[in-house]
């Protein structure tokens, strides 16, 4: 396929799959229960944190995440108690225990409190055409209070050789604005052109039988490989082709 047949089908692809009835059987489905910018931040972070596994067990854990933060995330990492933690001790997803969930709670309360939110922290690390350096810094702040080491598996490291899937995931969600109603666009001091595409088994399958990826590992490389390719596609909005890949994916089966 010319690279001109490849763009025009995947544009096709892209168009097709970014749509509201996306967000019905997708994660992004919670965070978009509030309006509150830092809300979407808190639920959004969360819910990609645990988006590994079967999506309707995804969805589910994700909407207890929020219900345990009494469906006011922002209010509850402001302002919780240590007595206002325990119920969370419950909570589990896969290898994302209670304990991680209490740890993210008082994270984020320090993000918040002392380094200005979410969007701020990933803003002072961006180069011209990568989040991902932003990726690392911000996992050093996350765990910049007391941890159990066991927690920081929670959090990928591009710098680490990870494609870093869920927070790039995340990081879609929040700088993407397309006016299609699936991503937010919250975060505007970020472009969508510094964006890398949630590298996955589904998406780096597809792009392999498309020939925009030959590395065999889905790691931080094999991203770097994604990420050149899809820029000649679309300079300006790479990662809209993670709904192509996706869908061809998941919902195709191609």
């Amino acid at each position: 396929m010319k690279q001109s047949e490849l763009k025009e089908f995947l544009d096709e692809k892209a168009a097709f799959y970014n749509q509201p009835k996306f967000i019905e059987s997708d994660p992004i489905q919670i965070p978009h229960q509030f309006t509150l910018k830092e809300d979407i931040e808190i639920a959004g972070f969360l819910t990609a944190t645990i988006a590994w596994g079967n999506r309707k067990s995804i969805i589910n854990n994700a909407q207890r995440m929020v219900q345990l933060l009494d469906n006011a995330p922002y209010d509850f990492i402001i302002n919780h108690s240590d007595e206002d933690l325990t119920p969370l001790a419950s909570f589990v997803h896969r290898t994302f225990n209670g304990e991680d969930f209490i740890y993210f709670v008082k994270a984020l309360q320090n993000i918040y409190v002392n380094h200005k939110g979410l969007e701020a922290i990933f803003l002072q690390n961006a180069e011209k055409e990568s989040l991902q350096k932003s990726i690392s810094e911000f996992k050093k702040i996350f765990f910049s209070i007391p941890h159990f080491p066991r927690t920081q598996k929670h959090v990928s490291d591009p710098l680490k050789n990870s494609a870093a899937k869920r927070i790039n995931m995340f990081l879609r969600w929040m700088v993407r604005n397309d006016q299609r109603g699936v991503d937010f666009g919250i975060w505007n001091s970020l472009n969508p052109s510094q964006l890398s595409c949630p590298l996955d088994v589904h998406s780096g399958n597809i792009a392999r039988k498309l020939g925009l990826l030959k590395r065999k590992q889905n790691d931080a490389k094999a991203l770097f490989e994604l990420d050149t390719n899809l820029r000649k596609l679309d300079s300006k909005d790479p990662v809209k082709y993670d709904f192509a890949l996706f869908g061809l994916g998941v919902s195709e089966k191609f």
